[in-house]
C-alpha cells in the first residue's frame, strides 16, 4: 500500500484507555502515512483511567504502531498533557528515535515552530499569560501550579480541572475560553519569535492566522481522536488540518502484521522494541527548550 509522505504529523488527545477513543481509526491513519517526524502532543494515554482495566487490543496496536514508526526511522516526540502528566517526570528521556519532552521547538524550512499540549493555561488563561511569558521558568512554574491544584482537587474527591471539559460543558462560555486560549498562545508565540504555535488540549481543530502590532504567527490545534478525529500535517512548507472522514481519499487499513497479532504477541513485541532502543543525541536543527 502506498503511503503519503509528510514531513511532520501532529496527533493529540487520543485518550487511549477510554471507551471514547477511536483507536482503530487512528491506527488506519498512522498506517496511511510515512512521516519524517511524529509529534504526540499530549493526552495520548489517559493514565487516570488505566486503573479501570480497559485497554483493548486496538489500543495496544496503536502503541505498537508508534514504536514501529520510531524503529523505522520516524522521529517521535511525546509531549505529555494533563491526562498523562505523570510522564513529565521523564522529560528529556530518549530511546532511539523516541523521546519525551514537556515542550518542543523545531525549525521548519527556516521558521520556528513551538509545540506544547496547552493545559499549562488551565488555571486561568488571562492570569497565566505573564508567567508563561517568562519562558522556560514560567512554563515550568505553571505546570507545577497545575499539578498542585489538580492534586488538591483529587484529594477533595473532585475531578481535575480541564479547560477542554469546561469548553464542552458550556458552549457559550467555551467559545470565549477558546478565543482567549487562541489569543494568549498566539501572542506569546509572537513575543517569542515563533512563526507557528501548535497545541492540543481544547479538542477544537483549527488553523488560524493571528496578527497584532508586534507581528504575526499561525496558531494550530490538532483537535482530538474521540470526537473530531483530526490531526495536523506539515508538507511542502504548508500546514493543514487533516480530517479522517473528510480527507480520506481511499480506504486505508492497518498494517497486515498488526492485524494478525493477538494481545500476547503485541505486548511481547513492544517489550522487544524497547529493549533494542539505544539513547541517541538530538539531531541538528532541533531544540527541546525544556
Amino acid at each position: 500500500m502506498k503511503k503519503r509522505k509528510i514531513e511532520v504529523a501532529v496527533v493529540s488527545d487520543v485518550h487511549l484507555g477510554t471507551h471514547g477513543c477511536h483507536a482503530e481509526e487512528l491506527l488506519a491513519y498512522l498506517s496511511s502515512i510515512k512521516p519524517g517526524t511524529l509529534i504526540l502532543n499530549g493526552d495520548i494515554l489517559d493514565i487516570g483511567k488505566l486503573t479501570k482495566g480497559y485497554f483493548p487490543l486496538s489500543h495496544f496496536k496503536v502503541v505498537k504502531k508508534v514504536l514501529n514508526l520510531a524503529s523505522g526511522g520516524t522521529r517521535v516526540y511525546y509531549l505529555p498533557g494533563n491526562h498523562d502528566q505523570m510522564l513529565r517526570k521523564f522529560n528529556g528521556t530518549t530511546m532511539g528515535n523516541f523521546s519525551i519532552h514537556n515542550k518542543l521547538v523545531l525549525d521548519l524550512d527556516g521558521k520556528k515552530a513551538w509545540f506544547f499540549h496547552g493545559d499549562v493555561f488551565d488555571l486561568s488563561v488571562r492570569h497565566s499569560r505573564w508567567l508563561a511569558s517568562l519562558g522556560s521558568f514560567g512554563y515550568a512554574l505553571l505546570l507545577q501550579l497545575n499539578r498542585c491544584y489538580n492534586r488538591l482537587l483529587q484529594k477533595a474527591g473532585r475531578d481535575t480541572y480541564s479547560l477542554a471539559k469546561r469548553i464542552k460543558n458550556s458552549p457559550h462560555k467555551g467559545a470565549r475560553y477558546r478565543r482567549n486560549f487562541e489569543r494568549t498562545t498566539s501572542e506569546l508565540a509572537i513575543e517569542g519569535g515563533y512563526h507557528y504555535v501548535v497545541c492540543g488540549h481544547i479538542h477544537h481543530p483549527k488553523k488560524l492566522r493571528y496578527e497584532n502590532r508586534n507581528g504575526e504567527c499561525t496558531y494550530l490545534n490538532s483537535g482530538d481522536w474521540d470526537t473530531h478525529l483530526t490531526a495536523l500535517e506539515y508538507a511542502f512548507k504548508r500546514w493543514k488540518v487533516y480530517h479522517y472522514h473528510r480527507d480520506k481519499l481511499s480506504p486505508f487499513f492497518a498494517d497486515e502484521e498488526l492485524k494478525e497479532m493477538d494481545m500476547n504477541e503485541l505486548i511481547a513485541n513492544i517489550i522487544d522494541l524497547r529493549r533494542n532502543k539505544a539513547p541517541e543525541k538530538e539531531k541538528d536543527g532541533e531544540s527541546t527548550n525544556d
